[in-house]
C-alpha cells in the first residue's frame, strides 16, 4: 500500500461519489446511519463480484443494524451500472464510482494501490458520529467475511 490507511478513531473526510445509477450519493445523505465502505478493485472479477453479492444478500440484516454497505471502486459509473444489472442483479446495494478523479476516496482512505491503478481490497466502518470504528485490509484475492463484519456490528 502507498498511502497511510486511516485508523480507528480517525473521522471519515467528507466525499460525494456517483452510484451505478449515476446518482451522487453524499456522505450527508447517511446521517446517522452507520456505513460500511467495501472497497473492491475492479468490476467484472470473480472475487469482486463474490464480495459485492454478500453486501447485497445481507442487505436487510445491515439495515436492521442502521447500517449502510456501499461497494466502492475505481470503476466507471457505466461500467458498474452494467455489472450491477446483468451480473449481480444488484437491487438494494449502492455501488459506487471512485472513477474521477481516479481512485481519489480510495486514496484519502490510504487504501489505492499506486502501481495497479485501484483499491485494496478493504472494509472500512464508520459509526453515526462518521468516525473509523473498523478497519481491514484484506489479501486481493480473499473474499471477505461477511459474517465477521455483521458480527462487528451486532456488538
Amino acid at each position: 500500500m502507498d498511502n497511510q490507511t486511516i485508523k480507528i478513531g480517525d473521522s471519515l473526510p467528507n466525499f460525494v461519489l456517483k452510484d451505478h445509477h449515476g446518482k451522487e450519493l453524499p456522505l450527508s445523505e447517511l446521517e446517522g446511519k452507520k456505513i460500511l465502505l467495501s472497497f473492491h478493485p475492479l468490476a467484472w472479477t470473480k472475487v469482486c463480484a463474490q464480495q459485492m453479492k454478500s453486501l447485497e444478500n445481507n442487505y436487510k440484516r445491515f439495515e436492521e443494524m442502521n447500517t449502510v454497505p456501499l461497494g466502492l471502486s475505481v470503476d466507471s459509473v457505466p461500467s458498474k451500472h452494467a455489472w450491477a444489472k446483468h451480473e449481480l442483479r444488484i437491487k438494494n446495494t449502492r455501488l459506487l464510482s471512485d472513477f474521477w478523479p481516479h481512485g481519489e476516496v480510495a486514496k484519502m482512505l490510504g487504501v489505492f494501490r499506486q502501481k495497479q491503478g485501484f483499491s485494496e481490497r478493504a472494509n472500512i466502518i464508520v459509526d453515526e458520529d462518521k468516525k473509523i470504528i473498523f478497519v481491514k485490509v484484506y489479501d486481493i484475492s480473499q473474499v471477505p467475511d461477511i459474517e465477521e463484519i455483521i458480527n462487528f456490528l451486532k456488538k
